[in-house]
């Protein structure tokens, strides 16, 4: 019999850390080569980690809850050895040393301590071929940056700091993080969280009082979705002028088309709401406005903007996780029944916690729905790597001058806020003029 430690690994570009959420073995239980150990949160998803060994497991070394670097040991396993291997006993120190297998980036090595001093000291080649150190990993997955993308520059073929900047520019796939969260498509049958004590943010877990003592203040450590949203936030607030224009519509005529389609036989399994043809609307102005789907690009030989003719549809969704801006690629090429579904895939994939990183990287433009919290508008900041993201407020019945009578219709406000480096006021007037035209008139969609 032997003992093998199993340290946290790299399960994705740049990471550097993870929580462990929940464990789904307990000492003395008997696993094979992939059952799930524990589930561990990471900035981009909840991810499932798989067993490298078959055998007995020991110790669980972390607790959940816990926020743990790669490369920490997690988990003892008691194994036998291979055949012909010999015994491991108390003069080897493999175990000890932390030498369980690790799916990407980390070896077997040094305990806790020394791995971590050694990672800081030099950088680390992933499974992929990738060699970058910790920090310019964890730039990387701050940014959405996908590091086997990356070109790099560096001695050995290191990537560094400016590979990373260099790529994310170019690319623009900058992590899609948006401010506002969105719940137009919540299902019914998913459950709802579990509301937090008073005066909490929705989503985080207060985890001891305050350093002054005061048991009326929680303190929240800023980790995970929160930590990303965070940073994503402010260089896009400080770095992108703002411009935001809104326009108040008549939407009566796009909610008698949802209530058609939601009759049909056709869209019996699909479900359907107002964010569908806001959808189909903004992917048919940006047709008409490309600027709103650019984005600023820093290059060596200057600044450009790069004009995409293909929309990668963000939506903002609220989850119990905190928010993610999850994108539908080539939004474009879908037609209504295929866009309606992607919406619900991408959504339920969301509050699941199960969303892929490639699904929140790469997007063109954004929609969020402020109008599910009740809000007629708002001032929504832009994800970095786009220029535009359109916020649609509350549909509800008001008077409304109709042939020059006052009549009742569903009146609802989009708004939108731009990237004035890249579109000027004209531009966005006009692409929020067309996306209200839709709403008026989703006719207007048949083409």
């Amino acid at each position: 019999m032997s003992t093998q430690n199993f340290t946290l690994p790299d399960v994705g570009e740049g990471l550097t850390e993870a929580e462990i959420v929940a464990w789904k073995v307990a000492p003395g239980d008997t696993v094979a080569i992939n059952d799930v150990l524990c589930e561990i949160e990471t900035a981009k998803s909840l991810v499932e980690l798989p067993s490298p060994h078959a055998g007995v497991v020991g110790e669980l070394l972390v607790a959940e809850g816990a926020t743990v670097e790669v490369g920490t040991p997690i988990i003892t396993f008691v194994t036998e050895p291979a055949a012909g291997a010999p015994a491991a006993g108390p003069a080897a120190p493999a175990a000890e040393e932390g030498g369980g297998s690790v799916l990407v980036g980390y070896g077997t090595g040094g305990g806790a301590t020394s791995r971590r001093k050694r990672a800081a000291e030099r950088p680390v080649r992933s499974s992929v071929g990738v060699i970058a150190k910790p920090p310019i990993r964890k730039l990387a997955r701050d940014l959405g940056v996908d590091l086997t993308a990356v070109a790099a520059t560096g001695a050995d073929g290191e990537v560094t700091r400016d590979d990373v900047m260099k790529h994310a520019s170019q690319a623009s796939v900058f992590r899609n993080i948006e401010t506002p969260e969105w719940g137009t498509v919540r299902e019914e049958t998913v459950p709802a969280p579990q509301p937090a004590p008073a005066g909490l943010a929705r989503g985080l877990t207060p985890t001891q009082p305050s350093a002054a003592g005061d048991d009326r203040t929680e303190s929240i450590p800023v980790k995970g979705v929160r930590k990303a949203t965070s940073s994503a936030m402010v260089q896009s607030a400080y770095s992108a002028p703002h411009v935001t224009v809104w326009k108040e519509i008549d939407a009566s005529r796009t909610m008698e088309l949802v209530k058609r389609l939601k009759a049909s036989p056709d869209y019996a399994d699909i479900r359907v709401s107002p964010l569908l043809i806001m959808a189909r609307a903004v992917i048919w102005a940006a047709r008409r406005t490309p600027m709103v789907n650019a984005a600023w690009i820093e290059t060596e030989a200057g600044p450009e903007i790069a004009v995409r003719h293909y929309v990668n549809l963000g939506i903002a969704a609220a989850t119990p996780r905190g928010l993610l801006v999850p994108n539908i690629k080539d939004a474009q090429d879908l037609g209504m029944k295929d866009l309606a579904r992607a919406l619900n895939r991408l959504t339920l994939t969301a509050r699941e916690g199960k969303t892929p990183p490639a699904d929140q990287q790469g997007g063109t433009i954004t929609i969020t729905n402020i109008g599910v919290f009740g809000m007629d508008a708002g001032t929504p900041i832009i994800n970095p790597g786009e220029a535009g993201i359109v916020a649609m407020g509350t549909i509800s019945q008001k008077p409304w001058v109709v042939d020059g009578e006052v009549r009742p219709r569903w009146v609802t406000t989009v708004a939108g806020s731009f990237d004035h480096r890249v579109i000027d006021g004209d531009g966005m007037s006009r692409f929020i003029a067309d996306v209200a035209s839709v709403l008026e008139e989703p006719a207007l969609l048949v083409d």
